[in-house]
């Protein structure tokens, strides 16, 4: 792979776990001003698994 698409493809997997994290953070903002501890856990646990 040249130069060029190794960077695009970097830039592409860091925009891709930027986007995960945003989306992770929202889900678990929204589960917890609602109380619900089950989500909030279901959540944290994906956190983790995805290494956020």
């Amino acid at each position: 792979m040249n130069k060029m698409s190794q960077e695009t493809v970097t830039q592409a997997i860091k925009t891709h776990r930027e986007s995960l994290r945003k989306s992770l953070q929202h889900r678990l903002e929204v589960a917890r001003s609602s109380n619900n501890d089950y989500l909030v856990r279901q959540l944290e646990a994906e956190a983790a698994y995805l290494h956020l």
